[in-house]
């Protein structure tokens, strides 16, 4: 059972840790050395965290029917697009434009994270993250992610819990 994660002040953090401190909420930050050749950088986050990859959460940029949308799936598996529109009431959903999607998060792709962004997007969090008492998400830049319950990250986020990611 993971340990119940300490709050940590940022003091000029990254968009992300500060709104974790300012909502008060408990969080542990992680920091990796990132290698640039690695293929996925959320697997990459879990090995140099020694996390469990189903723990540890990669943010996703949608356009379901015209609107950019957070998806927010455990690195070991992918995005059910169909599931992701269906959650959020649309039709068709296919992966935003990574430009469009570091523009209006305001973080670099390999980076997003679901908390702090420039432009709040609906967001959704598949429900697998349920069974953890904590989970990991980027924390707003590349080698640097952010643990904490996955009730605070759903509260924060507005996120709605959905059956999004598969295998």
């Amino acid at each position: 059972m993971a340990k119940k994660p300490k709050k940590q002040q940022q003091s000029g953090g990254t968009p992300a840790t500060v709104a974790l401190s300012s909502a008060g909420v408990d969080f542990t930050v992680h920091s990796y050395d990132h290698d640039p050749s690695h293929p996925s950088y959320g697997e990459e986050a879990a090995e140099a965290m020694g996390v469990r990859a189903d723990r540890v959460f990669k943010t996703l940029v949608a356009d379901v029917d015209g609107a950019l949308t957070v998806a927010v799936v455990p690195v070991s598996g992918s995005l059910d697009l169909k599931a992701l529109a269906a959650a959020v009431g649309g039709k068709r959903a296919a992966m935003a434009d990574p430009a469009l999607a570091e523009r209006t998060t305001g973080y670099v792709r390999g980076g997003i994270s679901p908390l702090g962004q420039r432009k709040r997007l609906p967001t959704v969090l598949d429900d697998s993250a349920k069974a953890h008492e904590t989970i990991c998400v980027s924390a707003g830049r590349r080698g640097l992610e952010v643990e904490l319950s996955p009730g605070d990250l759903a509260q924060l986020t507005g996120a709605v819990l959905a059956p999004i990611g598969r295998g």
